[in-house]
């Protein structure tokens, strides 16, 4: 039996199980359980990818630390908007397992691909030509050493490590390797573009005040969990930087906003519909501009709920209808959940954990009731009855 006979037969089973079976001569176990686990992975996080017969997969880092297939399309389209015309070379400093690349390189006319470890390049090599990148260009070199030969390109990638030696995940900015905060100036001299993929747990605005030539900032969800941060460098700085929160598996469209440092409208109860704002316009710090935007109203200046007499059905985040709330009153509390044994429970600028409060309130997890507890205007404590719409 050869190694992707033995692939194709055991595709769908459990590694560590088969990992200890008895296989048959001449199996490279360690290879096939490799292909394995990452055609496995590829199923779910690059479902294209998983049906083209011959596609190599790395290490199981190698694969946490790529991006989605969602998230690579979403930066094609990206980069489609901002080069609608010039689109004739591209780099890929930090090329990895090469998603990004892979989807980025067919928008233009020549790509090149630069990574510095060989196992990585040698897969890259074996791969591009199965994915329709015949002439893609891989570069075994740091991107420290490629950048000081490199001429001037349309668009330049990066996707900074975000591990250290010993595999430990890292925050900063500084911490990341290559450091774009000392190639900032170098890497614009090379590119109109720079397109910069950063931790979801970055502080932005620290980031912002380190990179001084941003324009647009991207910050990416997927199923309402942040998954990335995409920055936009260009030659010219900007005042006022684009901020764009997706959440790409849900139905309503990305927020776009340049408001960031805005007072919101404030609003109180009763009303009868209650919002939450994706995970990505929280992160991005943008929340306030949804009352521009919006006809909706705040609880609070810290709750980050809003609030409408109206439905608002394409408001980027989740949205309830408000049947009921009351103070943290005994009685109060006594009447609201009067028959109400489990709820999904929330907190937002309130004192107590969700475990605290749901402790408190002896209710299990789970049901189609929403709770949420919050502070309202005058600084009193509120808990709302709610329904998902």
């Amino acid at each position: 039996m050869t190694n992707e006979a033995f692939i194709a037969q055991n595709k769908d089973a459990d590694v560590h199980s088969l990992a200890l079976s008895k296989v048959p001569a001449g199996i490279d176990l360690h290879f096939c359980l490799q292909q394995i686990a990452g055609l496995q992975v590829a199923k779910r996080k690059l479902p294209s990818w998983s049906k083209i017969e011959g596609i190599l997969f790395p290490p199981k880092l190698s694969l946490e630390q790529c991006s989605s297939e969602q998230t690579a399309l979403h930066k094609q389209q990206l980069v489609e908007r901002l080069l609608p015309t010039n689109r004739q070379r591209m780099v890929d400093l930090t090329g990895g397992f090469g998603i990004d690349f892979t989807f980025l390189a067919k928008q233009f006319e020549e790509a090149e691909y630069v990574e510095s470890n060989e196992n990585l390049c040698e897969i890259a090599r074996h791969n591009f030509p199965l994915l329709g990148l015949q002439k893609a260009q891989v570069h075994c070199s740091t991107c420290e050493d490629f950048i000081d030969e490199m001429g001037h390109f349309d668009l330049i990638y990066l996707d900074p490590s975000r591990r250290d030696a010993v595999g430990r995940k890292m925050v900063a900015l500084s911490d990341c390797s290559p450091n774009i905060e000392e190639l900032h100036d170098k890497l614009l001299s090379h590119a109109e573009i720079v397109l910069v993929k950063l931790s979801p747990m970055l502080d932005i605005q620290d980031t912002l005040r380190r990179l001084p030539n941003v324009s647009e900032v991207h910050v990416i969800s997927l199923g309402g969990e942040c998954k990335e941060i995409l920055l936009v460098l260009s030659k010219k700085p900007q005042s006022d930087k684009l901020y764009y929160c997706a959440n790409i598996t849900t139905k309503t469209q990305g927020f776009c906003t340049k408001a960031q440092n805005i007072e919101p409208i404030i609003g109180t109860l009763p009303e009868h519909y209650l919002y939450e704002p994706n995970a990505s316009i929280l992160k991005a710090g943008v929340q306030n501009a949804l009352c521009q935007t919006y006809e909706v109203k705040k609880l609070h200046p810290f709750s980050h709920l809003f609030i409408s007499s109206h439905f608002i059905e394409d408001f980027p985040g989740r949205s309830f209808m408000i049947e009921d709330y009351c103070s943290f009153a005994k009685k109060d509390l006594k009447r609201l959940l009067e028959g109400i044994s489990q709820c999904n429970l929330t907190v937002r600028n309130f004192p107590s954990t969700v475990a605290e409060l749901r402790k408190q309130l002896k209710l299990r997890e789970g049901g189609d009731i929403y709770l949420f507890a919050t502070t309202l205007n005058d600084g009193s404590h509120a808990l709302l009855r709610c329904k998902q719409l």
